[in-house]
């Protein structure tokens, strides 16, 4: 064999093995690749020969560490949940209070025009009476202008008849300037009257050109905050979707089953918070319940002492009570209730607001066909004989404040920011049996719920 034969076989021979070394590095890759997929389980077989049917004390603390890491993961999430319907709830809270401080702009724009519509009334009457008492003061000074010259010193001493004829003209004369002079007092305070109130009239027509300002701003952050809640609603119940499709993937279940769990856990939750509420309230009526009791035996204790002290008393007599009649049990003069209302009324307010359910709401809307919820209220008691006005704050105020032991069907019920009234955002009719009917808000129609569903009511009334 010739040198050029043995090179060019030294060649292939080099090549064949380079092949053969890349051949071996790609199985060994893929053989590394595939045992780093199968988590080492050659290494561990090897290891421990019985590890594919009993795993070993490091993989069950593995797999205890992983249980933890997804319960804390199923912890947060539903820390998340709870966070969105928080969310939820400020939001249709804010838009309330923006919707009922439409209402009340309303209102107040209304008596603010009615104010001005009387106080014009008023200057119209007071310049009329100006220019009739202007007439009545010229008359007088003519007439006292016309006297005179009959009433001069040398014509009283040609023409009179007698000391007796002077003196009766000079009586006409002073008779007339006196009236002259009331004429001018009343012109007088007349006039000062269309002053002032051609002054009220102008403050009257001020303050509403104000409250129409007011009340654009109102309409424009009613309709800004419910298109805020209303994008929100939309933000959350996407944000919640996945949240459940997360949890659901934690708890290996399905995502309708989570979901399906999820709204079952709420209801509880709801549940329980109202009932909770409920038994507040119902511990807080108890409470004031005894409390009166027990003011109103002080007070009878106290008058009971100051009689047996007034020496003018017989404290063997008493002369409201009939000695012939039978002693009743019970405290003698009882805690006073609010009489409830009209039955007929009551019954008409429920029955009406009873037919809306189902009904959108629509913030400002007062009927026929949606409602806002002093809206409601309010076409619900029209409809029971009595009026009230679009606005939660003044149907309260309007009505007579009762406390929850005293609810009977058809009062109002009211939701507010504290203790005091005009802090009311919120308003619905009280059905009976712990159960009102509502126009909740944006996105929920008109229905009727336990009194307690949402935040515990903090005002009551009775139209």
């Amino acid at each position: 064999m010739g040198a050029p034969q043995r090179q060019v076989r030294a060649r292939v021979t080099r090549s064949n093995r380079s092949a053969g070394a890349r051949r071996t590095l790609r199985s060994c890759l893929v053989c590394g690749v595939t045992m780093a997929a199968l988590g080492g389980l050659a290494t561990a077989a090897t290891a421990d020969p019985d590890s594919t049917t009993t795993p070993s004390q490091a993989d069950v603390d593995a797999a205890r560490q992983a249980a933890q890491g997804k319960a804390r993961d199923v912890a947060a999430v539903q820390a998340d949940l709870v966070l969105a319907n928080q969310q939820l709830q400020d939001a249709a809270i804010t838009a309330a209070k923006a919707a009922e401080a439409y209402n009340g702009a309303v209102y107040r724009l209304q008596q603010a025009k009615d104010a001005a519509k009387a106080a014009a009334a008023k200057e119209r009457q007071a310049k009329a009476d100006v220019a009739r008492q202007q007439t009545a003061y010229g008359d007088a000074l003519a007439s006292s202008y016309r006297m005179v010259p009959e009433l001069s010193t040398i014509s009283a001493l040609i023409e009179a008849d007698g000391p007796e004829s002077v003196m009766e003209r000079y009586t006409a004369l002073d008779s007339a300037e006196s009236a002259m002079d009331a004429n001018y007092d009343a012109y007088r305070a007349a006039s000062t009257l269309a002053a002032v109130a051609s002054g009220q009239a102008r403050d009257a027509r001020t303050k509403a050109a104000a409250l129409e300002k007011e009340l654009g701003t109102a309409r424009a952050n009613a309709q800004s905050a419910a298109d805020a809640a209303a994008a929100q609603a939309t933000t959350i119940t996407a944000r919640k979707t996945r949240l459940i499709g997360e949890l659901a993937t934690l708890q290996h279940i399905s995502v309708s089953l989570a979901r399906q769990r999820q709204h079952a856990l709420e209801l509880a939750a709801a549940q329980q918070a109202a009932e909770a509420a409920q038994h507040q309230a119902e511990l807080e009526a108890q409470q004031q319940a005894e409390q009166e009791a027990q003011e109103q035996a002080e007070q009878e204790a106290q008058q009971q002492e100051e009689q047996s002290d007034d020496p003018t008393s017989d404290p063997t007599s008493d002369p409201t009570s009939d000695p012939t009649s039978e002693p009743t049990s019970g405290p003698a003069n009882p805690p006073t209730h609010h009489h409830p209302p009209s039955a007929s009324g009551a019954d008409a307010a429920i029955d009406f607001a009873r037919a809306q359910i189902g009904e959108p709401y629509v913030w400002g809307a007062d009927g026929p066909d949606s409602w806002d919820c002093s809206g409601l209220t309010m076409g619900a008691w029209q409809a029971g004989g009595k009026y009230l006005p679009h606005y939660s704050v003044a149907q309260y105020d309007e009505s007579t404040p009762i406390s929850p032991s005293d609810l009977e069907p058809g009062d109002l019920v009211f939701w507010g920011d504290s203790s005091d009234p005009s802090s009311i955002y919120h308003v619905a009719l009280y059905s009976g049996d712990g159960m009102i009917i509502q126009a909740p808000r944006t996105g929920r129609d008109v229905e009727e719920v336990s009194m307690y569903y949402w935040i515990p009511p903090n005002f009551y009334a009775r139209p």
